[in-house]
């Protein structure tokens, strides 16, 4: 896999819109001004945004060949050292038919984001570069008030660092707190808890390196089947990663997206399994036993299991590299970046 070179103060980024195109909407671009100024003030980054981005969400959705071309152009100029999605959604497999694989491969730089963002992940990952699960423009980078400690930390070890070595902890704290979207809300942050549970181990044991392969569960049944869509041969040694969206999928379809990875020999290929913290905690107990009911329909009950990582949909929500060498620790517990 080719890693891409790390962010330094005064690097040019980009913001693409890449599946839903709410950054542009005059209700919501208020989040774009927001997620602007702190990438900017806060990490120095020099922030551009590509021609289609801010365009709104009909003609975002209405324009995939124009979502297409910003990411490619974003990839073609040299200038532009990362590239950073600005929300998820649930479209963005209709950029398949305009992606060069060569022009990611050829052009390596950072690229960020989660959700829907997992089609382009996977398209990454096709073309043989290392990518960054994690924060959002218009979520993370957009957070009123200010932005996530754990975040903003795993954005300056990760994306700024030398990371080799960086342990990925589990948060302090959480949230399940929603402010609504408004410019009424600018003004009022979430309500933070302590987090109760940290990193759990579901079963397995023992220590393996690997890279970590995945994203968003509820996006996979879209990509299956597709040119992105890993043979179980490419899945062989990896360490999969899955996490749930917002839409909180019911226990029942978790069980049916799983067994979908099993009948594919995919838990017989990998390594171990990293399972993402539940949005809200919602189903946090049942999910857990359908992993274990799933895993022992396959005959997998011994392949580990780490659970409640902070990645994703979770608040807050850390990175995990796609396509570096991980460290997982599942009897002590530890993620660590091991290259």
């Amino acid at each position: 896999m080719i890693k891409p070179n790390k962010l330094k103060k005064g690097d040019k980024i980009a913001i693409v819109s890449l599946s839903w195109g709410g950054l542009g909407d005059a209700e919501l671009i208020h989040k774009y001004h927001i997620a602007k100024e702190r990438l900017e003030k806060d990490f120095g980054l020099e922030v551009i945004t590509m021609p289609n981005a801010l365009k709104g969400s009909a003609y975002i959705y209405e324009n995939p060949e124009a979502r297409a071309k910003d990411l490619m152009d974003a990839f073609r100029d040299e200038s532009i050292k990362g590239i950073f999605c600005a929300i998820g959604g649930d479209d963005t497999v209709r950029l398949l038919p305009y992606i060069d694989y060569d022009i990611i491969k050829n052009n390596p730089k950072i690229f960020m984001g989660y959700s829907d963002t997992t089609v382009n992940h996977f398209m990454m990952n096709k073309a043989g570069l290392v990518s960054y699960y994690g924060p959002s423009v218009m979520a993370e980078f957009g957070e009123y008030v200010k932005m996530a400690d754990y975040t903003k930390e795993a954005v300056e070890n990760i994306l700024f660092s030398d990371c080799k070595g960086y342990e990925i902890k589990s948060s302090l704290v959480y949230s399940k707190d929603h402010v609504p979207w408004s410019e009424e809300s600018i003004n009022t942050a979430r309500k933070i808890i302590p987090e109760e549970h940290g990193y759990e181990l579901l079963q397995g044991k023992g220590s393996v390196t690997g890279k970590v392969l995945g994203g968003c569960l509820d996006v996979f049944p879209m990509i299956v089947g597709t040119e992105i869509w890993p043979a179980v041969s490419e899945w062989k040694d990896k360490i999969l990663l899955v996490e749930t969206s917002e839409e909180k999928p019911s226990p029942d379809l978790v069980t049916y997206y799983l067994r979908n990875l099993g009948a594919q020999g995919i838990f017989d290929a990998v390594k171990g399994i990293l399972v993402g913290k539940p949005q809200d905690e919602m189903y946090y107990e049942e999910y857990k036993e359908v992993f274990k009911k799933v895993m022992k329909e396959f005959h997998c009950e011994n392949l580990p299991i780490l659970y409640n990582i902070n990645i994703g949909h979770a608040f807050p929500t850390g990175i995990i590299p796609l396509g570096l060498d991980m460290q997982i620790d599942f009897t002590d517990k530890r993620i660590i970046i091991a290259e």
